[in-house]
């Protein structure tokens, strides 16, 4: 079988019954259970959830973002081989430790598939919650230029490049557009401060002020946890970013959640430990893929400048990358879930067909 063919570029067709349509984001793709299979699955599978409450089957794909645009290669290779697996092992990893360590649970219900979450719908709240341990990326830009607040957070004077920061900064951004919030600009991913969000939970979706402190708790004790993990393996939790929400339990009661995806090489920085005290960093997440971008066009401008936006999709859509560069691509997606899963990752030859017969024989959810 081709390369080509072992890639899943189209998740957002499949045969799954639903009476809503597909949600089709960036690499995932949300199919809306109809009632009656939402209830049936519950009470089949004794899901720890309302009777009535909304199920999805979150199917990923093994295509790849970066800078807002999809990218493909060569040959028809319209994703990078391995990647799909990856995420979805790392954070059922990471979802899998945090409620060991008795953190908090996840919008996942169940795992029929390295490809697939059945999970339960969640009320979001809007803010993407990023976590740094290290000086790098946009906020060192800013840094560079002279900015010493972030987020409303004073930072000290003659910190360098990719240096450990003095401690664990949350540095939180809107996720959507909101409106009628003093000082917060009506756009998406604008930098808030706490005091923002104290001042104004209701609108951010919190359900108490008192949330606010518990989403903290969780984002510094779910980020140390990974970083302890990646650091028994030689590797540096750089920074990352996690989403909540809120679900309702069987028993009626409402709790906050992770949710989307956590700790994986397109949420978050990971460098290569032994290499950082040799002083290079070596990424060991997308920003890897981001970087490699930006020295292969002649103009990395159209990439970083967003009032160039219909170049850099046309850039993207016209601009087959090499199967090499998609292969080293996958080789660091897979070597760093590996790590992480502490075994060889699951890969397919053919995943639709294998959704579809699992979905079909063991869920019902098929046609």
């Amino acid at each position: 079988m081709s390369l080509s063919n072992k890639v899943l570029a189209v998740n957002n067709d499949l045969p799954i019954r639903s009476d809503h349509p597909v949600h089709s984001g960036k690499v995932r793709a949300v199919y809306w259970l109809t009632e009656a299979d939402s209830a049936r699955l519950i009470a089949e599978n004794s899901y720890d959830v309302a009777a009535d409450a909304p199920l999805a089957v979150m199917v990923i794909s093994d295509r790849i973002s970066a800078f807002e645009c999809i990218w493909h290669g060569e040959g028809g290779i319209n994703g990078v081989p391995g990647k799909g697996a990856a995420l979805n092992a790392i954070s059922n990893h990471w979802f899998d430790l945090f409620r060991q360590k008795a953190l908090a649970d996840s919008h996942i219900l169940d795992i029929p598939h390295p490809f697939v979450w059945i999970v339960q719908k969640a009320r979001p709240v809007m803010i993407e919650a990023i976590c740094r341990q290290y000086i790098t990326g946009s906020m060192w830009r800013s840094y560079a230029k002279g900015e010493r607040n972030f987020c409303g957070i004073r930072i000290a004077e003659g910190l360098e490049k990719d240096q450990k920061l003095p401690e664990l900064l949350i540095t939180p951004s809107t996720k959507g557009v909101l409106t009628g919030i003093p000082g917060v600009p009506e756009q998406d991913d604008v930098n808030i401060t706490r005091q923002n969000i104290w001042d104004n939970y209701l609108a951010f979706k919190f359900a108490t002020q008192s949330d606010i402190d518990l989403y903290e708790r969780l984002l510094k004790e779910g980020f140390n946890i990974i970083s302890d993990e990646l650091f028994k393996l030689d590797q540096i939790f750089v920074d990352t970013k996690f989403e909540f929400g809120y679900v309702t339990d069987a028993n009626g009661n409402d709790k906050l959640i992770y949710m989307d995806e956590v700790g994986t090489p397109d949420s978050s920085r990971i460098w290569d430990g032994d290499e950082y005290t040799k002083g290079s960093v070596v990424e060991k997440s997308k920003e890897a893929f981001r970087q490699l971008l930006l020295t292969y066009f002649p103009d990395p401008g159209v990439l970083l400048d967003k009032n160039r936006m219909d170049e850099r999709f046309s850039l993207a859509a016209n601009n087959a990358l090499p199967e090499s560069v998609i292969m080293e691509v996958s080789e660091t997606y897979r070597d760093i879930a590996e790590k992480i899963i502490g075994k060889p990752l699951t890969l397919s030859d053919n995943p639709k067909s294998e959704i579809i017969e699992i979905l079909g024989a063991n869920y019902g959810l098929i046609g």
